[in-house]
């Protein structure tokens, strides 16, 4: 075992400016990996446009992020102990900043892809890591700050990333959504690295599990590969959309049964024997499905449907992030007096009443009417994410810090895609059976439908264009009916895990690496 020579003594927190400094640049090289998961979204066809490449291909920098970061934030734990933590998350701010200017510098499709790919391997082990670092860090008071201050980053980031995105294309180019990481990564990597070189955690030279690996990376990918994918193929129609469910099915049962004894698990799956644990991060993992579900239909429906711009689009979502952004420092610095348990309920049910609120709009809703709600559920979030990080952590110790955030990360990485293609799916599905309901009413038989059609004719419309436009209208009334459907069912997945939260068992705050006492 080769260890810090420090490890003996444990080192004092830090303090003052030096404790400012660690948490500006950890929290924003966190904020950039996270932002780079959605920034992407709304550049696509831009990116395809430029590449020479269809907008179907386009989604390839999407989903060749997400798979690569998928697979590494198990690995996390692993790295973690061996490479020692500070060198791990250096090296990957390091791998991030290069690679991010690499896809900027691309010039054909498969080389962004490839950059994209190396990017996600190479950050996924940032936001496990940079709690870890914090946590490691801060004074036990205040280590509830800490935990708010990196929740909301990690919370916040995907959803001004279409926001910025959007910006950037439209005022810059598409190359500047991963020059912007350059800079920023930069900076946070030389100060993290000035400031905790000499604090490095102990190393343990275990031998590498190739079999857990090798899993892994296959499991993980065709799993996350099939779920990008999944929507664009009709599913399990398609040959390979089936045999990439097969091999992740297979791969994945033989890596849990594999982990659980293997003499140096590449992921410590043991971690799940904890109650507290394995509650928390089964709530988070399936509130981040129903949120991230939300999250994901809401601009779509506004741009595909009403005819909102990305931009317009972005603002209209952005205000869930002001009330978080307010509320989490005030749940950090009072984490220990909270019953968290009722804190998550409390969120739970914000979600569902502001889910239930937006499945009753129409597709006349003005912007004002759309964006209440939203500012509404903020307070949800920071009630919802932070209590639960806390109640994962509860009664570790500091060395398994990285490993419990890595396998949560990948767990809520792992519901927000499935979440993606579930919801797209579901509202696409839901669309066309609301289409199918509303097109019986337009028949000889129905006075409003005969009435509204000769007034067409009236006004110069041809029989033609008439039934044309009746079709646009009963598309995008079945695509609102569509979506108040997927709202629904938001709803009731909030409402159905808030039982699911009271298995945990308190205390809390007592932790050796986590919040303190």
């Amino acid at each position: 075992m080769a260890a810090n020579p420090n490890d003996t003594t444990p080192l004092k927190p830090l303090q003052g400016g030096a404790l400012v400094l660690l948490t500006i640049a950890v929290a924003f090289s966190t904020f950039m990996e996270v932002l780079d998961m959605t920034i992407v979204n709304v550049s696509v066809p831009h990116i395809a446009g430029s590449l020479g490449v269809s907008p179907s291909e386009g989604t390839w920098t999407i989903s060749s992020y997400a798979l690569a970061s998928a697979i590494m934030q198990p690995l996390t734990g692993w790295l973690a102990r061996r490479f020692g933590e500070v060198r791990t998350f250096i090296t990957s701010v390091g791998l991030f900043v290069l690679f991010s200017m690499l896809c900027g510098m691309a010039t054909s499709m498969p080389m962004l892809v490839i950059c994209r790919l190396l990017q996600g391997a190479g950050s996924g082990p940032m936001v496990a890591l940079s709690l870890a670092l914090l946590l490691a860090n801060y004074p036990k008071q205040k280590q509830g700050i800490a935990l708010a201050l990196w929740a909301m980053t990690v919370v916040v980031a995907p959803i001004f990333g279409p926001i910025l995105g959007g910006w950037l294309t439209d005022n810059f180019s598409w190359p500047w959504i991963f020059y912007i990481n350059v800079p920023v990564g930069a900076l946070a990597a030389i100060i993290t690295w000035a400031l905790l070189r000499k604090r490095e955690t102990k190393t343990i030279k275990a031998p590498i599990d190739v079999i857990g690996l090798t899993l892994l990376v296959v499991g993980v990918g065709a799993l996350q590969f099939m779920l990008d994918n999944g929507n664009d193929n009709d599913w399990f129609s398609s040959p390979m959309i089936l045999a990439l469910g097969l091999i992740a099915l297979i791969c994945l049962t033989f890596l849990i049964v594999w982990e659980l004894y293997a003499k140096h698990p590449v992921v410590d799956l043991s971690l799940f024997k904890r109650r507290n644990f394995t509650v928390a991060v089964a709530a988070m993992s399936f509130g981040m499905m129903a949120f991230f579900g939300i999250n994901v239909v809401f601009p779509l429906w506004l741009q595909i449907t009403l005819g909102y711009t990305a931009t317009w689009a972005g603002l209209a979502s952005a205000p869930v992030g002001v009330l978080a952004f307010l509320m989490a420092p005030v749940i950090g610095a009072n984490i220990q007096r909270l019953e968290l348990r009722a804190v998550v309920t409390f969120a739970f049910i914000v979600f569902a009443v502001t889910s239930f609120w937006f499945a009753g709009f129409d597709s006349s809703a003005s912007f004002g009417t759309m964006v209440l709600p939203r500012f509404i559920m903020g307070i949800g979030i920071a009630c919802f994410f932070i209590p639960l990080n806390q109640m994962y952590l509860s009664g570790l110790p500091s060395s398994e810090v990285a490993s419990a955030s890595g396998l949560a990360n990948f767990c809520r990485t792992l519901g927000s895609s499935i979440s993606t293609a579930a919801t797209v799916t579901l509202w696409q599905h839901r669309g066309e059976y609301h289409h199918a309901a509303l097109t019986e009413h337009i028949n000889p038989a129905s006075p409003a439908a005969t009435s509204f059609l000769q007034r067409l004719q009236h006004g110069g419309f041809s029989p033609t264009q008439s039934l044309g436009l009746v079709d646009q209208l009963i598309t995008r009334e079945a695509l609102t009916l569509a979506v108040n459907d997927v709202y629904i069912v938001c709803a009731v997945m909030f409402l159905a895990l808030i039982p699911v939260l009271w298995f945990a068992r308190p205390p809390f705050g007592s932790t050796g690496g986590a919040v303190g006492h």
